[in-house]
């Protein structure tokens, strides 16, 4: 199945301290393909005898469907073919090997998706085809983060049917919360036996003011402090719930700039600090920004747009980071290979993909050297990462 490739057996891992009930697997009779193995709980700070001694994990941008492209139209002349109404299968297929290669792939869909038949809107208020959810499934990833400013486009609703979208596919997610339990159960992903915590937070809603009374549906801090309590709050409590490796995601902080601003370099260099914090992956930009390691951690702080038409050069570029997790002989994990794949949206007439550069790099060779020397702009290069090509 997409998604369970080797390690990447995904799915919400219940543990004693877990508050509330878990965001749990799906129902095997909304998806009887799923073949998932059986939660087990394990003490805190404690690691599974028989669970893996590495792991990878690999994290890519923004999903933004805008409705006036290509990407749509081909969507739907492909759904037509399959009675469907949209496949957007096709846009994922060059970087697929890469997503399914790892034991845990982790989307960001920035926006909230509509009913099967709409109606769609795109910018500057989203409500997309709920179909991409079926491609990202499809081409292997396991769980998504959904804060963003777009979160509450559509209001409460459209916040609740994305996740109830998610679930009746199989695919995990967080940053966005359909009940007050939900917005404080930890989410922990086992991935062979490792206890893999995720959280994400956005910086922002458009001015959106959060529903009444439900003002636990977003995770939303203030990046002008920048104000990271809340982030470092939750990741302490996922790591007492007993995550190996915490990941946390943030949707900030300026667009269409590659130096990250110094706000954001703070948010990074404050999360990295903590013990409870072991990667820190970005969004929001729009635009390839640089990785870099803090404390023998690393950021990516921002990973461009994965999917998006927005008619700009270097909005178009985009890269798969991929992280190699290794435990140590006190049983820690710590990220000990640093990898990223550049990639481009590549648009041929009414054909978009996202094309691996790095194995096509004659084909996209401006992208490919933009997306490198902005990756390597803050020294990441001599601090171990590599570009690779699959």
């Amino acid at each position: 199945m997409p998604g369970n490739h080797g390690l990447g057996r995904v799915f919400c891992l219940v543990t004693a301290l877990a508050v509330g009930g878990c965001v749990g697997p799906p129902d095997p009779a909304r998806d009887p393909g799923l073949d998932r193995p059986t939660a087990t709980s394990a003490a805190p700070g404690s690691v599974a005898v028989t669970a893996a001694s590495t792991f990878t994990v690999v994290a890519t941008g923004d999903v933004l469907i805008h409705q006036e492209g290509a990407l749509v139209r081909q969507a739907a002349a492909a759904g037509a073919a399959r009675g469907v109404g949209y496949d957007f299968g096709r846009v994922f297929t060059d970087v697929a090997p890469v997503v399914e290669g790892a034991d845990l792939a982790i989307c960001h869909l920035e926006t909230p998706v509509s009913e099967p038949g709409g109606p769609f809107t795109g910018y500057p208020a989203f409500s997309v085809q709920p179909q991409i959810i079926d491609a990202l499934r499809g081409a292997g990833y396991d769980t998504c983060s959904t804060a963003s400013n777009h979160s509450l486009d559509a209001g409460f609703p459209g916040l609740a049917r994305t996740l109830d979208a998610l679930d009746a596919r199989g695919m995990r997610h967080t940053g966005t919360f359909r009940t007050a339990e939900e917005s404080r159960t930890p989410l922990l992903l086992d991935v062979g036996g490792v206890r893999v915590g995720h959280l994400a937070w956005t910086y922002g809603l458009n001015g959106i003011p959060k529903p009444e009374g439900r003002e636990w549906s977003v995770n939303v801090f203030d990046p002008d402090v920048p104000e990271v309590d809340g982030m470092l709050a939750e990741a302490r409590r996922v790591r007492e719930a007993g995550a190996d490796v915490v990941i946390a995601t943030v949707h900030c902080c300026e667009e269409y700039v590659h130096e990250p601003p110094p706000n954001q370099v703070e948010i990074a260099r404050r999360l990295l600090a903590s013990p409870d914090v072991d990667l820190v992956i970005g969004h929001h930009g729009h635009v390839v920004q640089p990785f870099e390691r803090i404390n023998g951690k690393w950021v990516a702080y921002g990973l461009g747009n994965h999917v998006a038409e927005q008619g700009r050069g270097e909005t178009e570029d985009s890269v798969v980071a991929r992280f190699t997790f290794s435990r140590d002989a006190h049983g820690r994990y710590t990220v000990t290979r640093a990898e990223a794949v550049p990639t481009v949206i590549h648009l041929d007439g009414e054909t978009v993909r996202v094309v691996n550069t790095a194995a096509h790099r004659d084909a996209h060779p401006a992208s490919y050297q933009r997306i490198v020397e902005v990756l390597n702009s803050r020294g990441a290069a001599g601090q171990g990462l590599v570009i690779a090509e699959s």
